[in-house]
This record gives C-alpha cells, structure tokens and sequence, in this order.
C-alpha cells in the first residue's frame, strides 16, 4: 500500500472581484497538485475579501465538490494585505504558499518554490524578471519604489518581489506573532530574518478582469509600507529645515556685506519676505503632515481592533461550514 505524502502545502489565495478569472486558476492548481501529488498534500484557501460580483458563489461550489478547497469570506472588504493574513492564519500547511487570483504568478512556478524550501529554505520569494501587460509608468514606479523603501527601512526584502512566495510554518507562526494594522506583509516577511532563497519567474498579463490596484491605492500602499517600517521620513524635516535655512542665511549676509561696505540702504520688500515666509512655511506643512501620518497609525494601534471578521467560512474536508 502506497504511503500518503506527509507534507501539506496549503495555496493561500485572496479574492476581490475575481470571477472572470477564478475558474482558471482552479482549474491550474488543480491540475498542478494532481502532477505533484506522489510528493505533497495540498489545500486551497480562497479568501473572499468582500466582493461585489459572484466571486464568493464559485468558491463555494469549489469548495462543495473539492475537499481540498476551504473557502473564506470577510464581512466586507478589509483590503488585500487584511485578506492575506487571514489566509496565513486559516492555513494548516507544513508550508504556506501565497499568490494572487489573476494568473498573473504562473502556477508553475510553485514547482519551484517547492524544489527551494526542500533545500531547506524557509522562506522562498518568487522574484519577477519581466513583467507582460504592465505601463512604463507602472514599471518605472515599482522600481523606484522597492530601492527607496529598501533604501529608507534596511529591510532585506528583494527588489520585484510581491507577495507570490512560500513561507514555512515556522516563518509563518512568527508572522502571525505581527499584528499591526497597517501591513505591509513584504517587508514584514523580510524583516523576519530567516533563512531565504529566490526563484525568478515572467510575470503574466491578467487572464481576465481587471487590476484591482489602481494609481490611488498603489500610493496609499506605498506610503503605509514606508511609514510603517522608517523613520526616515520624520528625519526629513530636519533636513528640509536645513536645507530651508540656507538660502535664507545666503540672503541676509549679502544685505549684511551691502550695508557695510557698500553703503546700499535697503528698503524693507515683498519679495524678501514673501520668500522667507513661504520657504518656512512649506517645511513646516511638511512637517506636521509628516508628524500626523505616524500618529495617524499610532492612533489606529492604540484602539486594537481585530484585523478583521469572517462572514462565512465553507469546507468539505473539515465539515467546517458556518
């Protein structure tokens, strides 16, 4: 009688409006764990993070004919970090695999991610080499953002990762031991230190649907990602201050050098005053807005609220369904 593989992999997948695409992911990782099956158990975890179509009626017909598939919905939408780590907590895997729904991150690929954790990796980052479908502008803007924040937080994290990875249950329990608000799972993973390795991979255009991270939230990410894990902006101020200070200092000994040497009378202007004031006054806006985004955060931490509520959640496996 042949042994079951011992090893359980659990497929951590959130959802947003992803029912022009859900049914081709199944069918890919369905197909993937039936090629790796002599070697790995595997559960699919989808996390419908409140979405607005009929992303969360397919799940549960996956998750009725499929005792692999164990289906979350959130009460509403948390957002897609919120939706990741409730996939980390539901999971049961000796490892953790994430990826997005959109076939953008090739299922293939896991065989990879697989092939590095058996190595004895305990965190495995699925880093894009080339990007299919995706603006200049998109581009230009992910790269700068990866060298600034790894630049402004010394975080390990590699430049072109997301959040397509393994993780091992050990890296995964300390993960969940990081609770705050504002995640940045990326740089949180990064800032765990354990022991990592890195497959590369082409990144795919969307099969179907539609990105669900526009300009707006792009920002709004980028700037919990970097507030969360520096201090370096709430340095700037100094610098700008500094940097403020100079032409103002410039100015007033040149009318010093002018009224001493060369007699010159000024007459007291606009212009001079305008500049001063408009210098200070621009550093010091910064600056308190600076100031606010962290005690924006700080307030947020301070009320504890859980991360976030499960509407239902459906599995067969487990006869787990409420």
């Amino acid at each position: 009688m042949t042994e079951k593989p011992s090893s359980l992999i659990s497929l951590v997948i959130p959802c947003y409006n992803e029912a022009e695409v859900i049914h081709l992911l199944y069918k890919e990782i369905t197909a993937l764990a039936q090629s790796l099956e002599a070697e790995f158990r595997f559960e699919f975890i989808f996390v419908d993070d409140g979405s607005r179509d009929n992303t969360w009626e397919k799940i549960r017909n996956f998750a009725h004919d499929d005792e692999r598939v164990k289906g979350i919905v959130l009460s509403r939408n948390f957002g897609h970090q919120i939706a990741l780590t409730c996939g980390y907590d539901e999971s049961a895997g000796d490892a953790v695999i994430s990826m997005d729904a959109d076939l953008q991150d090739p299922p293939g690929v896991i065989i990879d991610l697989l092939r590095e954790w058996e190595k004895g990796a305990d965190i495995v980052y699925a880093v894009r080499e080339k990007r299919t479908g995706e603006s200049r502008f998109k581009l230009w803007s992910a790269k700068f953002f990866y060298r600034l924040f790894n630049m402004l937080s010394k975080n390990e994290t590699p430049e072109n990762a997301g959040d397509f990875r393994l993780m091992n249950r050990k890296s995964v329990t300390a993960l969940q031991q990081l609770r705050e608000r504002h995640r940045y799972i990326r740089g949180m993973v990064g800032w765990l230190g354990y022991k990592t390795a890195i497959v590369h991979y082409h990144r795919e255009s969307r099969a179907a649907g539609r990105s669900k991270y526009p300009l707006r939230k792009m920002l709004t990410f980028a700037a919990d990602s970097i507030v969360s894990f520096s201090f370096s902006p709430l340095r700037l101020a100094y610098l700008m201050a500094f940097l403020g200070l100079i032409p103002v200092t410039g100015f007033l000994i040149y009318t010093f050098i002018q009224y001493l040497f060369m007699g010159a009378t000024f007459v007291r202007g606009w212009t001079s005053l305008l500049m001063i004031i408009s210098i200070f006054g621009f550093f010091n806006l910064i600056s308190v807005g600076i100031i606010g985004e962290y005690v924006g955060r700080i307030y947020e931490e301070s009320k504890n609220r859980p991360l976030y509520f499960i509407r239902d959640i459906i599995s067969k496996g487990a006869g787990d369904s409420r």
